[in-house]
């Protein structure tokens, strides 16, 4: 029988946040999204992420206005949504009734597919995420699509996964997607991975593939899926693929037309859409915001496991330290730092942890003189369990007498939302609900773009507004 392929499209999303640190703009993506709805695409990620965060700190954006607007002129297609779990949409664990409120405003406003995820693979830290996704967007109203953090290790195995991905389709997963973050899912990896998966779990639960080109590998990762019976790849139209950035449409549904797995989408439909995109990839770079260098292949991340986003914020922190030369020694320790922590995966917040450590140690000259809060905080348990045993003799230098948590660590949260609520209303802030959810994920941020949003509705310079001179 013929099995058609569906492709999720990035490049409202991650293709951009790959590439240009997640700088378009709403207005820069509005003039496609009429054309997008009509390609027939699975879903387009446009929201979740870094998004958040960027369009309230650099672009002056509300992301909740971001999602209204998609929602408007994406009337056919799903918008999709990338969820960090207890994480949320910040960098820290957030307590049970704020995830609540999240996924409730986020299907509210338009999401139709969220996918969730744990940087560690806990499936503790995805529950409270997946029973509101359940709640909120019953009836078909909203798919629950629940992530495994690829990563190789001794105890990252075929087994591992597969069981992990029955688990999270025990706890409702409509799909299981296979994330990839860094490319490190080489292809005849994938085929049996894939394999495996359709093998074990129920012929309804939809198998999506999330990988990057990172390696070079992502193309071959994708059409070794595809043969194997993936349901749904990650694609980015050409102008905002490949490197960092996911692999491009167009080659793949060249590739699959006229095939058992053809698309269905029409190559013609993506010509003027690319050619759009196109134009604001070359702003993006005009404006400094997008390094022709992120298209390239480095395989330092099949080596040393180290994303691309990850890779530069190592140069950059051993540039503050005028360490430049010993990046090479850095990027040798982070595996180790991994190991002894229990091979976390490396996808964030976990690769700043580990990346922020390796770097410690080799700029120190002696291992684990001087740690961070973050690494502590993981040894501890507090961001969840860990893959395997943690190296004890380490432990105990970094934690000391610190008490270890083996339970879930959003467990230990009071409750927040009213209690943020009655902040944002105090300062001045309140216009809606949404206000709340983006002041408890950036505070600073949030408190920010509200100073320039009140001036900008009444009509006094935002950049003066922001300076605290303007009275809000």
């Amino acid at each position: 029988m013929a099995k058609k392929v569906m492709i999720m499209d990035t490049i409202l999303r991650d293709a951009h946040q790959s590439h240009a640190a997640t700088r378009m703009r709403t207005e820069q993506m509005i003039p496609v999204l009429e054309q997008l709805d009509e390609v027939g695409y699975y879903s387009l990620e446009g929201w979740g992420g870094a998004t958040f965060d960027s369009c309230m700190r650099f672009l002056n954006e509300d992301p909740w206005e971001r999602l209204r607007t998609l929602r408007k002129y994406l009337k056919k297609t799903p918008i999709q949504m990338l969820l960090r779990g207890q994480n949320l949409l910040g960098y820290r664990n957030y307590a049970d009734d704020l995830v609540d409120k999240v996924v409730e405003k986020s299907i509210e406003n338009g999401i139709g597919v969220v996918r969730v995820f744990d940087a560690l693979n806990d499936p503790r830290n995805i529950e409270a995420s997946m029973k509101a996704i359940k709640k909120y967007g019953a009836n078909g109203k909203c798919v629950c699509e629940a992530a495994i953090s690829y990563t190789t290790s001794p105890v990252h195995t075929l087994d591992y996964f597969v069981k992990l991905a029955k688990t999270y389709e025990s706890m409702g997963a409509d799909n299981i997607c296979i994330k990839d973050m860094a490319n490190l899912l080489l292809p005849f990896d994938a085929y049996q991975l894939v394999s495996a998966l359709k093998k074990e779990l129920n012929a309804e639960t939809k198998i999506h593939l999330h990988t990057h080109n990172t390696t070079g590998t992502g193309d071959m990762v994708n059409l070794m899926a595809i043969q194997a019976g993936v349901d749904i790849v990650d694609t980015a139209l050409s102008p905002l693929a490949n490197g960092t950035s996911q692999p491009a449409t167009e080659p793949l549904v060249a590739t699959l037309k006229g095939t058992e797995f053809d698309t269905g989408i029409d190559l013609e439909k993506l010509i003027p859409i690319a050619a759009h995109f196109k134009k604001v990839a070359a702003d993006l770079e005009k404006e400094g915001s997008l390094n022709p260098k992120v298209r390239q292949v480095d395989v330092n991340t099949l080596i040393y496991q180290v994303p691309g986003g990850m890779l530069s914020n190592l140069m950059n922190q051993l540039k503050k330290a005028g360490k430049e030369e010993k990046l090479p020694e850095v990027l040798a320790e982070v595996p180790n730092v991994r190991r002894d922590c229990g091979y976390p995966p490396l996808v964030t917040p976990s690769s700043q942890i580990v990346g922020t450590q390796a770097v410690m140690n080799v700029v120190m000259g002696e291992r684990y003189k001087m740690v961070t809060k973050e690494t502590r905080d993981l040894f501890a348990g507090k961001y969840g369990q860990l893959p395997m045993p943690i190296n004890e003799e380490v432990a105990g230098k970094i934690l000391k007498d610190e008490k270890r948590i083996t339970y879930r660590p959003a467990d230990d949260l009071e409750p927040e939302y009213e209690k943020l609520k009655a902040e944002v209303i105090a300062k001045g802030y309140y216009t809606q609900e949404e206000d709340v959810l983006s002041y408890a994920s950036f505070p600073e941020v949030a408190e920010n773009f509200f100073k320039w949003r009140k001036a900008k509705n009444d009509g006094v310079d935002g950049d003066l507004a922001k300076t605290g001179v303007y009275p809000v």
